[in-house]
């Protein structure tokens, strides 16, 4: 069956999502005998299961591509239009994320308009020239809250801070069953949206990523990445001066002064003093940045030589390959003994400012019930006690 749609609809995609015609054709014809072709998409005229193929590449609705109307390539719709290259390789999951989380700060933006909730900026904007050591120290107690060890609730409380001065931060989850999962940890989209990947494996990695992203933000800098300490020295020469001047500001503001002072007090970090492990893993412990990144940064300030600190970044490598497998055959034994197994999906962080935003617009009817529980993914009998809580 044949229905007549918007085929400038589809380029208009392919054109946001940066994808070739091919790349979309090999998304589509997947485990079918008789390929789809451009001639069959490029027409007034398309095979409804074809256009249901397409959709499940853009998920958009089948409703938006009867739409007569064609959207215009606007730098203000998507990053996707102001940037050309990014420093990952982004996949359609990644592309979709970004895409997700764009129409959401969109929808907020507007409902702060619309109930007039102030969310302009409240940090100030700096440049790479700018000394990202001495910022990140002078930021601590504006942006950062205070240790924790359980990191998730770090991670929670650091959000929320960063939410105190009108920075909205998200986290999605991609679950394990999810068949295009993102191939980024995080990214910053202008004027104030941080958004982070659950990292399951890493909470480590996740808080230094939110450390980052705020290092993007403070420069204005829009990025989409995979902040990986695993391959930092590899690819050090590519990195711009904007990503090392992320790194290095992540890194600081989660040291701190007094941690700093203790590693440059050493000059060098070799088998003398067994490389530094036990001061490491105690700054670790106390920061919530991982021993591998701030072994790499060792590094970097050549206070370890590469042959060290390839021996110790394998080192660490095991342990976590040895972690995950005991994990792995603990499971495996609690399934056995017959140990209930702990199966529901993560939910994702929800920052405060959310609620306060959705809240206050609430209050002034600029959104109704049901919009404001399907934005926070509540129940409209909890309404109260969210709103609430919301506003304590």
């Amino acid at each position: 069956m044949k229905i007549e749609y918007n085929k400038n609809r589809v380029t208009y995609l392919l054109s946001l999502y940066k994808m070739t015609e091919s790349e979309l054709l090999s998304a589509i014809n997947v485990d079918l005998k008789t390929p789809i072709t451009w001639k069959d998409i490029d027409a007034d005229e398309i095979e409804i299961n074809h256009l249901k193929r397409i959709d499940k590449v853009f998920n958009k609705g089948l409703l938006y591509y009867s739409d007569p109307s064609t959207p215009r390539k606007d730098k203000g719709t998507s990053v996707f239009f102001r940037k050309e290259h990014f420093s990952t390789q982004l996949n359609i999951g990644a592309k979709k994320r970004v895409r997700e989380f764009e129409d959401m700060k969109t929808q907020i933006s507007a409902i702060c308009k619309l109930s007039k909730f102030n969310l302009k900026r409240a940090l100030a904007t700096y440049t790479v020239k700018d000394d990202p050591k001495a910022i990140a120290f002078a930021l601590r107690t504006t942006i950062l809250p205070d240790f924790t060890s359980v990191k998730r609730d770090f991670l929670k409380n650091f959000i929320n801070k960063l939410g105190d001065s009108n920075v909205l931060v998200f986290e999605f989850v991609d679950t394990f069953n999810k068949k295009e999962k993102a191939n980024i940890d995080g990214f910053y989209i202008e004027p104030n949206a941080i958004v982070l990947k659950r990292n399951q494996d890493s909470l480590s990695r996740e808080i230094f990523t939110l450390a980052h992203e705020v290092g993007h933000y403070l420069l204005q800098r829009e990025e989409i990445e995979e902040i990986d300490f695993s391959k930092i020295t590899e690819n050090t020469t590519n990195l711009s001066d904007i990503e090392r001047w992320c790194n290095t500001f992540a890194y600081y503001l989660l040291l701190g002064p007094d941690n700093a002072a203790k590693l440059d007090a050493i000059d060098r970090y070799d088998y003398r003093i067994d490389y530094g492990h036990d001061i490491i893993e105690a700054i670790s412990k106390a920061t919530n940045l991982s021993r591998l990144a701030i072994f790499t940064n060792i590094f970097l300030q050549q206070k370890m030589t590469f042959a060290d600190y390839s021996n110790v970044r394998e080192d660490l490598h095991q342990q976590w390959l040895t972690r995950k497998e005991n994990e792995k055959l603990k499971r495996e034994h609690d399934r056995e003994a017959g140990i209930p197994q702990r199966g529901s999906t993560p939910k994702p962080i929800q920052s405060n400012l959310v609620y306060d935003i959705y809240n206050y617009a609430l209050n002034r009817g600029v959104v109704s019930e049901r919009e404001y529980c399907t934005a926070l993914n509540i129940k409209a009998n909890n309404i109260s006690s969210i709103f609430y809580e919301g506003n304590h």
